[in-house]
Protein backbone atom coordinates (compact mmCIF):
# COMPACT_ATOMS: atom_id res chain seq x y z
CA UNK A 1 0.00 0.00 0.00
CA UNK A 2 2.58 2.54 1.11
CA UNK A 3 4.82 2.17 -1.95
CA UNK A 4 2.22 3.99 -4.07
CA UNK A 5 2.02 6.91 -1.65
CA UNK A 6 4.08 10.09 -1.67
CA UNK A 7 4.95 9.69 2.02
CA UNK A 8 5.14 6.32 3.77
CA UNK A 9 2.53 6.10 6.55
CA UNK A 10 3.97 6.18 10.05
CA UNK A 11 2.39 6.47 13.48
CA UNK A 12 4.18 9.70 14.34
CA UNK A 13 2.83 11.42 11.23
CA UNK A 14 -0.75 10.60 12.15
CA UNK A 15 -0.11 11.71 15.74
CA UNK A 16 1.41 15.02 14.64
CA UNK A 17 -1.55 15.70 12.34
CA UNK A 18 -3.96 14.98 15.20
CA UNK A 19 -2.05 17.24 17.62
CA UNK A 20 -1.77 19.95 14.97
CA UNK A 21 -5.51 19.86 14.37
CA UNK A 22 -6.23 20.20 18.10
CA UNK A 23 -3.85 23.15 18.46
CA UNK A 24 -5.20 24.82 15.31
CA UNK A 25 -8.80 24.54 16.48
CA UNK A 26 -7.91 25.82 19.94
CA UNK A 27 -6.06 28.86 18.57
CA UNK A 28 -8.75 29.73 16.05
CA UNK A 29 -11.53 29.40 18.58
CA UNK A 30 -9.56 31.56 21.02
CA UNK A 31 -9.24 34.19 18.29
CA UNK A 32 -13.00 33.99 17.78
CA UNK A 33 -13.31 34.90 21.48
CA UNK A 34 -16.71 33.25 21.95
CA UNK A 35 -17.09 31.10 25.09
CA UNK A 36 -18.25 27.58 24.30
CA UNK A 37 -21.48 27.90 26.34
CA UNK A 38 -22.42 31.01 24.31
CA UNK A 39 -22.11 29.44 20.87
CA UNK A 40 -25.85 28.87 20.56
CA UNK A 41 -26.79 32.42 21.58
CA UNK A 42 -26.67 33.85 18.04
CA UNK A 43 -25.68 33.12 14.46
CA UNK A 44 -22.65 35.41 14.71
CA UNK A 45 -21.47 33.68 17.89
CA UNK A 46 -21.70 30.30 16.22
CA UNK A 47 -20.00 31.39 13.02
CA UNK A 48 -17.12 33.31 14.59
CA UNK A 49 -16.81 30.92 17.52
CA UNK A 50 -16.53 27.69 15.56
CA UNK A 51 -17.63 28.14 11.93
CA UNK A 52 -14.52 29.97 10.74
CA UNK A 53 -12.22 27.50 12.49
CA UNK A 54 -13.96 24.60 10.71
CA UNK A 55 -13.59 26.29 7.32
CA UNK A 56 -9.88 26.95 7.88
CA UNK A 57 -9.33 23.43 9.24
CA UNK A 58 -11.04 21.91 6.20
CA UNK A 59 -8.62 23.67 3.86
CA UNK A 60 -5.58 22.78 5.98
CA UNK A 61 -6.49 19.10 6.27
CA UNK A 62 -7.14 18.84 2.55
CA UNK A 63 -3.72 20.37 1.84
CA UNK A 64 -1.96 18.07 4.33
CA UNK A 65 -3.63 14.97 2.89
CA UNK A 66 -2.68 16.03 -0.62
CA UNK A 67 0.91 16.70 0.45
CA UNK A 68 1.17 13.25 2.02
CA UNK A 69 -0.58 11.60 -0.92
CA UNK A 70 -2.82 9.67 1.47
CA UNK A 71 -6.25 10.35 -0.06
CA UNK A 72 -6.64 6.73 -1.18
CA UNK A 73 -6.08 4.91 2.14
CA UNK A 74 -7.72 7.72 4.10
CA UNK A 75 -10.99 7.50 2.18
CA UNK A 76 -11.14 3.76 1.40
CA UNK A 77 -10.65 0.55 3.34
CA UNK A 78 -8.15 -1.84 1.69
CA UNK A 79 -10.42 -4.68 2.88
CA UNK A 80 -13.81 -4.29 4.55
CA UNK A 81 -14.90 -5.91 7.77
CA UNK A 82 -15.74 -9.58 7.28
CA UNK A 83 -18.96 -9.17 9.29
CA UNK A 84 -21.64 -6.89 7.91
CA UNK A 85 -24.24 -6.98 10.69
CA UNK A 86 -22.58 -4.21 12.79
CA UNK A 87 -23.90 -1.71 10.22
CA UNK A 88 -27.08 -1.74 12.30
CA UNK A 89 -25.28 0.50 14.82
CA UNK A 90 -24.64 3.42 12.40
CA UNK A 91 -28.16 2.94 10.99
CA UNK A 92 -29.69 3.28 14.44
CA UNK A 93 -27.53 6.35 15.10
CA UNK A 94 -28.78 7.94 11.88
CA UNK A 95 -32.36 7.16 12.89
CA UNK A 96 -31.86 8.83 16.27
CA UNK A 97 -30.35 11.87 14.51
CA UNK A 98 -33.49 12.18 12.41
CA UNK A 99 -35.57 11.80 15.56
CA UNK A 100 -33.66 14.71 17.13
CA UNK A 101 -34.37 16.83 14.06
CA UNK A 102 -38.04 15.88 14.18
CA UNK A 103 -38.50 17.02 17.78
CA UNK A 104 -36.52 20.27 17.42
CA UNK A 105 -38.36 23.54 17.82
CA UNK A 106 -37.38 25.10 14.50
CA UNK A 107 -39.27 28.31 15.26
CA UNK A 108 -36.33 29.31 17.48
CA UNK A 109 -34.05 29.46 14.41
CA UNK A 110 -33.53 32.62 12.41
CA UNK A 111 -31.90 32.61 8.97
CA UNK A 112 -28.47 33.70 10.25
CA UNK A 113 -28.38 31.00 12.91
CA UNK A 114 -29.52 28.34 10.47
CA UNK A 115 -26.77 29.33 8.03
CA UNK A 116 -24.13 29.22 10.75
CA UNK A 117 -25.48 25.85 11.92
CA UNK A 118 -25.08 24.35 8.46
CA UNK A 119 -21.37 25.17 8.62
CA UNK A 120 -21.23 22.72 11.53
CA UNK A 121 -21.61 19.92 9.00
CA UNK A 122 -17.92 20.49 8.18
CA UNK A 123 -17.05 18.89 11.51
CA UNK A 124 -17.87 15.56 9.88
CA UNK A 125 -15.08 16.15 7.37
CA UNK A 126 -12.46 17.68 9.64
CA UNK A 127 -12.70 15.33 12.62
CA UNK A 128 -13.14 12.16 10.54
CA UNK A 129 -10.22 13.03 8.28
CA UNK A 130 -8.05 13.73 11.33
CA UNK A 131 -8.90 10.67 13.44
CA UNK A 132 -10.42 7.87 11.37
CA UNK A 133 -8.52 9.13 8.34
CA UNK A 134 -4.95 10.36 8.73
CA UNK A 135 -4.35 9.04 12.26
CA UNK A 136 -5.87 5.68 11.33
CA UNK A 137 -3.59 5.33 8.29
CA UNK A 138 -0.56 6.15 10.40
CA UNK A 139 -1.53 3.67 13.11
CA UNK A 140 -2.08 0.84 10.65
CA UNK A 141 1.58 1.02 9.70
CA UNK A 142 2.48 -0.31 13.14
CA UNK A 143 -0.43 -1.74 15.20
CA UNK A 144 -3.28 -4.21 14.80
CA UNK A 145 -6.87 -3.28 14.07
CA UNK A 146 -8.09 -3.54 17.66
CA UNK A 147 -5.54 -0.91 18.69
CA UNK A 148 -6.44 1.22 15.66
CA UNK A 149 -10.05 1.35 16.87
CA UNK A 150 -9.04 2.07 20.47
CA UNK A 151 -6.47 4.76 19.72
CA UNK A 152 -8.57 6.57 17.10
CA UNK A 153 -11.62 6.55 19.37
CA UNK A 154 -9.57 7.81 22.32
CA UNK A 155 -7.95 10.50 20.19
CA UNK A 156 -11.37 11.57 18.94
CA UNK A 157 -12.68 11.77 22.50
CA UNK A 158 -9.66 13.60 23.91
CA UNK A 159 -9.70 16.31 21.24
CA UNK A 160 -12.90 17.58 22.86
CA UNK A 161 -11.00 18.50 26.02
CA UNK A 162 -10.27 21.85 24.38
CA UNK A 163 -13.90 22.80 25.06
CA UNK A 164 -12.99 23.11 28.75
CA UNK A 165 -10.39 25.71 27.76
CA UNK A 166 -13.09 27.50 25.78
CA UNK A 167 -15.37 27.98 28.78
CA UNK A 168 -17.28 24.73 29.12
CA UNK A 169 -17.41 23.31 32.65
CA UNK A 170 -15.07 20.44 33.48
CA UNK A 171 -17.99 18.17 34.38
CA UNK A 172 -19.74 18.81 31.05
CA UNK A 173 -16.46 18.33 29.17
CA UNK A 174 -15.72 15.05 30.95
CA UNK A 175 -19.18 13.77 30.02
CA UNK A 176 -18.63 14.89 26.42
CA UNK A 177 -15.31 13.04 26.27
CA UNK A 178 -16.97 9.79 27.38
CA UNK A 179 -19.87 10.19 24.95
CA UNK A 180 -17.57 11.00 22.04
CA UNK A 181 -15.50 7.88 22.68
CA UNK A 182 -18.62 5.80 22.06
CA UNK A 183 -19.52 7.99 19.09
CA UNK A 184 -16.04 7.42 17.68
CA UNK A 185 -16.61 3.69 17.96
CA UNK A 186 -19.82 4.02 15.96
CA UNK A 187 -18.08 6.05 13.24
CA UNK A 188 -15.25 3.50 13.15
CA UNK A 189 -17.79 0.71 12.63
CA UNK A 190 -19.34 2.72 9.80
CA UNK A 191 -15.98 3.01 8.04
CA UNK A 192 -15.04 -0.63 8.49
CA UNK A 193 -18.35 -2.06 7.32
CA UNK A 194 -19.07 0.31 4.40
CA UNK A 195 -15.42 0.53 3.35
CA UNK A 196 -15.70 4.30 2.86
CA UNK A 197 -14.83 7.13 5.23
CA UNK A 198 -17.35 9.40 3.52
CA UNK A 199 -20.24 7.57 5.20
CA UNK A 200 -18.66 8.20 8.59
CA UNK A 201 -18.34 11.87 7.63
CA UNK A 202 -22.03 12.06 6.67
CA UNK A 203 -23.17 10.29 9.84
CA UNK A 204 -20.87 12.41 12.01
CA UNK A 205 -22.04 15.67 10.48
CA UNK A 206 -25.70 14.63 10.74
CA UNK A 207 -25.37 13.57 14.37
CA UNK A 208 -23.60 16.77 15.48
CA UNK A 209 -25.99 19.01 13.55
CA UNK A 210 -29.07 17.21 14.90
CA UNK A 211 -27.78 17.18 18.48
CA UNK A 212 -26.96 20.88 18.35
CA UNK A 213 -30.29 21.69 16.70
CA UNK A 214 -32.24 19.83 19.36
CA UNK A 215 -30.23 21.48 22.12
CA UNK A 216 -30.72 24.97 20.70
CA UNK A 217 -34.33 24.64 19.65
CA UNK A 218 -35.48 22.82 22.72
CA UNK A 219 -36.76 19.29 22.53
CA UNK A 220 -40.07 17.74 23.43
CA UNK A 221 -40.15 15.52 26.54
CA UNK A 222 -39.58 12.55 24.26
CA UNK A 223 -36.02 13.84 23.88
CA UNK A 224 -35.12 11.99 27.09
CA UNK A 225 -36.14 8.76 25.37
CA UNK A 226 -33.87 9.58 22.42
CA UNK A 227 -30.96 10.04 24.83
CA UNK A 228 -31.72 6.74 26.53
CA UNK A 229 -31.90 4.93 23.20
CA UNK A 230 -28.58 6.46 22.19
CA UNK A 231 -26.94 5.04 25.32
CA UNK A 232 -28.29 1.63 24.31
CA UNK A 233 -26.85 2.07 20.80
CA UNK A 234 -23.47 2.97 22.33
CA UNK A 235 -23.45 -0.27 24.31
CA UNK A 236 -24.38 -2.25 21.22
CA UNK A 237 -21.60 -0.48 19.34
CA UNK A 238 -19.04 -1.44 21.96
CA UNK A 239 -20.06 -5.08 21.50
CA UNK A 240 -20.36 -4.92 17.71
CA UNK A 241 -16.97 -3.29 17.09
CA UNK A 242 -15.17 -6.54 18.00
CA UNK A 243 -16.75 -8.19 14.97
CA UNK A 244 -15.23 -5.60 12.63
CA UNK A 245 -11.56 -6.35 13.32
CA UNK A 246 -11.34 -9.29 10.92
CA UNK A 247 -11.07 -8.46 7.22
CA UNK A 248 -13.29 -9.66 4.42
CA UNK A 249 -11.34 -12.15 2.31
CA UNK A 250 -12.21 -12.16 -1.37
CA UNK A 251 -11.79 -15.02 -3.83
CA UNK A 252 -8.89 -13.15 -5.40
CA UNK A 253 -7.17 -12.91 -2.02
CA UNK A 254 -7.67 -16.62 -1.47
CA UNK A 255 -6.19 -17.44 -4.89
CA UNK A 256 -3.15 -15.25 -4.17
CA UNK A 257 -2.63 -16.92 -0.79
CA UNK A 258 -2.95 -20.39 -2.33
CA UNK A 259 -0.55 -19.64 -5.20
CA UNK A 260 1.98 -18.19 -2.79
Amino acid sequence: MSTALRVKPQVWIGAVVWAGYVVLMLLLQKLGDVPYPDLDKSGSNLFFGVGISLIVATVVIACVTTGLGWWGPVLREPMNSRHRWPIIVPILTAALSLANLAITDWSSYDLAFLGASIVLLLVGFTEEMTTRGLLLVGLRSRVGEMWVWLFTSLAFALMHLINALAGQSFAATAEQVVVTFFAGTIFYICRRVTGRLVWSMVLHGLWDFATFAAGHGGRAPIGALVNLLYLLVCVIGLVAVWSTFSNHVTAADTDMTTSA
